[in-house]
C-alpha cells in the first residue's frame, strides 16, 4: 500500500545535472551513471550531450543529463545558451545544481535562477571534503530552508552521499520560494522571471536594448540574499591559512618557472608514451601475426583467404596495436584535467596567446586538440570574441592529434634507433615530444597570420576561475579513457575495415589478363622464393591500386614519396590513422606467406638503388607531411558548420596542404 511519505515510480525520471565549471559536475555524473552513459549533439547543435542511466535503491530509473558548464541563466557563450534552453523546455523532471561547496557564495547565483524557474530543484553541496579542510562549517538544514529546496552534501569523488542523491530526487517537488523581489526592483513580479529568461531567445531589439540593464539589476538582488544567506548558514574558520593550491600556485604559475615546468610535464608524458606503450603493443603485434599465420595455414587458399588475412586482419592490426598509446594518452589528459593543472596552463598562456590574436579561453580547445580537433573545435564556443573563435577554430587542426600517433609512431620506430639519451631518456620519446611541439609552433605562427588577415573591433576579456588541486579521480579518468578508446576504435576502425577491403581489391585485381601474363612470366621460376616475391611485386604495381598510385606519383615524387605511398595519402584523407592501416594492406596483397607485421615489411622495403626505401629523408618529410596537412574529412566537416563559411573551409584545407607540401619538399631535401 502506497503512504504519503511512499512514493512507487514506475516512469523513468529525467533529471538535468547542470553547475558552475569546476564545480565537479562531470565528476558526479561519472559516479552516478558509470559507463552506462551515451554521448550525441543536442537537436540542431553540435554542442555534446552526455546521458546516462542510474537507478534508486527501491528500481526508479533516473535519466540524467549533463549539461555545459554555465555561471549564469544569462548565457554568454552557445554552451551556456543550449543548458539554458534544456531547463526552459518540458523534458525535465528534476533539475540538480552542483555547487563547489569551499565557494558557495559565487555558486549560489546560479542555484536562485534555477529555483526561480519553479522547477523541482536539488542542490548538491559537492566536494563538501574541501570545504572540510578550509575549516568552513555548513548548517545544511538551514540552507535547505532559506533555499525552499532540499540541499544533499556529496563527495563524488569517494561516492559519499550518492545514495542520498539519488532518493531526493524521487521526492524533489517546486520550491514554493523565490528570489525575485517586486519591492526590490519596482518593475516585475516572481511570477514573470521564467517569461524574461525565455525571451532572451526571440531575437527582440526592443528587449534585448533592455536586458543588461535588467541582468545587472537582477544580479545584484540576488548577490544581496546570496550573502545574507551565506551569513546564516556557513561559519567561517577563525585563523585562515594558506592552501596547497595557493601555494603551489607560486611555481605553477610563475611567469618564467610555469613555461619550464609545463614543458616538463609534456615531457614525461611523451616518455611514457613510447616507453611504457611499447610492451602491449609488442604482444598485440605478435598476437595479429600469429593470428594472421594461423589463418592463412588452416584456411585453403584462395581469394576468401587472401581478404581475410590481407585484407581484414592487416587492416585492423593497422590500428589495434596503438590501443595502448591512444589510452596512455587520454588518461595523461584526463589527469592533468582532473587535477587542476590544464587550468593553471590557460592562465599562465594567456599572455603569450594575446600576442598571436588569441586569449586564454583558446588554451583548452587548442591543448585538447592533441586528442581530437572535433570536440576540441566544438570547445570554441566558450570564446565569446569571434575573431579569436574562428582563428582558434582554424588553427586546432595543426595540433598532433590522437590520430596522427599512429603514423607518428610507425614512422619514428622506422628511423630512429632504441637507443637512450644520458642512459635513461627515450630517443623516440623525444622525437615524438618534437612533433608535437612543432604543431604548436606552426599553431602560434598561424594564428599570428590570421590576426593581421581578421579584422574586428570587438575587444575580448579573460576571467578563469583556478580550481583547487585535487586528487585525480581515478574512476572518472578510467571511463573517460575507456569511453575514448571505444570511440577511437569504432570511428577509425570501420573505416579502416572498409578501406581495407576496397584496397585488397584493387591492389589484388588488375585491368584484363595483367595477373595471368605476369604468372606466365615467372612460371619457369615459381618455386625460387626470390622470384615469387618479385612475381608479386610486379602484381602490386599492375594492380589498379598500382595504376591509381602511379597516376599521382609525379606530384609526390619530389617530396620523396612514391606510388605506394600516393595510395595511403589518398585513403587517409578519410582519417589521418587510415595510413597504417593502407600500408599494412598495400605490403600484404598477394603475400598471404609473408605475415610479418607492417614495421618490419617497410624496414625491409628497397628503392631502386638497392638501399632501404624508408631512410631517414623519406620518414622526415612523411612526418612533416601529416604534420601540416588536412588529411580529416570530419575535421573539415565540423569548421564548416561552426564557421557557417565555405571560404573558411576551403581557406584552411588549402593553407595546411600548401603548407604541408612545401615543408615536405624542404625537409626532403635537407635530409
Amino acid at each position: 500500500m502506497e503512504t504519503s511519505s511512499q512514493k512507487i515510480i514506475t516512469k523513468p525520471i529525467s533529471v538535468a545535472l547542470l553547475g558552475n565549471p569546476n564545480s565537479g559536475k562531470t565528476t558526479l555524473f561519472n559516479a552516478l551513471t558509470g559507463l552506462n552513459q551515451k554521448t550525441g549533439n543536442y537537436p540542431g547543435v553540435t554542442v555534446d550531450k552526455h546521458v546516462g542511466v542510474t537507478k534508486t535503491a527501491d528500481g526508479a530509473k533516473l535519466n540524467i543529463t549533463d549539461l555545459p558548464g554555465t555561471y549564469s541563466l544569462y548565457p554568454k557563450s552557445l554552451d551556456e545558451e543550449v543548458a539554458c534552453k534544456v531547463l526552459l523546455g518540458d523534458d525535465i523532471d528534476v533539475a540538480v545544481v552542483v555547487t563547489d561547496s569551499s565557494n558557495l557564495k559565487r555558486h549560489l547565483l546560479l542555484a536562485t535562477q534555477v529555483i526561480d524557474l519553479k522547477i523541482p530543484v536539488i542542490v548538491v553541496l559537492n566536494m563538501i571534503d574541501e570545504a572540510d579542510a578550509l575549516g568552513l562549517k555548513i548548517n545544511t538544514e538551514e540552507l535547505s530552508r532559506l533555499l525552499g529546496v532540499k540541499t544533499v552534501t556529496v563527495n563524488s569523488r569517494t561516492h559519499q552521499g550518492l545514495d542520498e542523491l539519488k532518493k531526493k530526487i524521487t521526492e524533489a517537488t517546486s520550491s514554493e520560494n523565490s528570489f525575485y523581489d517586486v519591492t526590490k526592483t519596482g518593475e516585475l513580479n516572481n511570477k514573470e522571471f521564467k517569461k524574461i529568461i525565455a525571451k532572451q531567445f526571440e531575437n527582440d531589439a526592443l528587449y534585448n536594448s533592455k536586458l543588461n540593464a535588467f541582468e545587472e539589476q537582477d544580479s545584484i538582488y540576488r548577490f544581496n540574499v546570496i550573502n545574507y544567506i551565506f551569513a546564516k548558514t556557513v561559519t567561517l574558520p577563525q585563523h585562515a591559512t594558506r592552501s596547497f593550491s595557493d601555494k603551489a600556485d607560486k611555481l605553477i604559475t610563475h611567469p618564467i618557472v610555469g613555461y619550464g615546468i609545463l614543458l616538463l610535464v609534456l615531457f614525461v608524458v611523451f616518455q611514457f608514451i613510447f616507453f611504457i606503450a611499447e610492451y602491449p603493443m609488442l604482444w598485440i603485434e605478435n598476437s595479429f601475426s600469429f593470428l594472421m599465420e594461423k589463418t592463412a595455414s588452416v584456411m585453403p587458399a584462395g581469394q576468401l583467404t587472401d581478404l581475410l588475412v590481407n585484407g581484414v586482419l592487416a587492416g585492423i592490426s593497422g590500428i589495434v596495436v596503438f590501443i595502448p598509446q591512444i589510452a596512455l594518452l587520454f588518461f595523461f589528459i584526463g589527469l592533468l584535467e582532473d587535477s587542476g593543472y590544464m587550468a593553471r596552463v590557460s592562465f599562465i598562456m594567456d599572455k603569450i596567446f594575446r600576442r598571436f590574436g588569441l586569449n586564454g579561453k583558446s588554451v583548452i580547445p587548442i591543448v585538447s586538440g592533441v586528442a581530437c580537433a572535433v570536440p576540441s573545435i566544438l570547445g570554441t564556443r566558450t570564446i565569446s570574441n569571434y575573431k579569436e573563435r574562428l582563428i582558434t577554430i582554424l588553427t586546432i587542426p595543426l595540433m598532433s592529434c590522437s590520430a596522427r600517433l599512429p603514423v607518428y609512431t610507425l614512422l619514428i620506430s622506422l628511423m630512429v634507433p632504441d637507443d637512450a639519451v644520458l642512459g635513461i631518456f627515450n630517443l623516440k620519446g623525444l622525437v615524438l615530444l618534437g612533433m608535437y611541439l612543432l604543431g604548436f609552433a606552426a599553431t602560434l605562427i598561424t594564428a599570428f597570420i590570421l590576426k593581421l588577415v581578421v579584422k574586428t573591433k570587438e575587444k575580448s576579456y579573460f576571467i578563469m576561475e583556478l580550481p583547487v588541486y585535487r586528487m585525480p579521480q581515478w574512476q572518472s579518468i578510467g571511463v573517460i579513457v575507456v569511453g575514448k578508446v571505444k570511440v577511437f576504435l569504432w570511428e577509425a576502425g570501420k573505416i579502416i575495415l572498409a578501406v581495407s577491403i576496397v584496397l585488397w581489391f584493387l591492389s589484388s585485381h588488375g585491368p584484363g589478363d595483367t595477373f595471368e601474363k605476369i604468372e606466365l612470366k615467372y612460371a619457369s621460376s615459381s618455386s625460387d622464393p626470390q622470384i615469387e616475391k618479385q612475381m608479386q611485386a610486379d602484381k602490386l604495381e599492375a594492380s589498379y591500386a598500382g595504376w591509381l598510385g602511379k597516376k599521382i606519383e609525379p606530384a609526390i615524387a619530389p617530396l620523396g614519396f612514391d606510388w605506394k605511398i600516393g595510395i595511403a595519402l589518398i585513403t587517409s584523407f578519410a582519417a589521418r590513422e587510415v595510413f597504417v592501416g593502407t600500408m599494412a594492406t598495400i605490403y600484404s596483397a598477394n603475400d598471404s606467406e609473408n605475415v610479418t607485421s607492417v614495421r618490419e615489411k617497410l624496414i625491409l622495403e628497397k628503392a631502386k638503388d638497392g638501399k632501404p626505401k624508408y631512410n631517414v629523408a623519406v620518414c622526415m618529410s612523411l612526418l612533416v607531411f601529416y604534420a601540416f596537412a588536412m588529411q580529416c574529412m570530419s575535421t573539415m566537416a565540423v569548421v564548416l558548420r561552426e564557421t557557417k563559411s565555405w571560404k573558411w573551409m576551403f581557406a584552411q584545407l588549402f593553407y595546411m596542404t600548401g603548407l604541408a607540401y612545401v615543408s615536405s619538399y624542404i625537409v626532403y631535401n635537407l635530409f
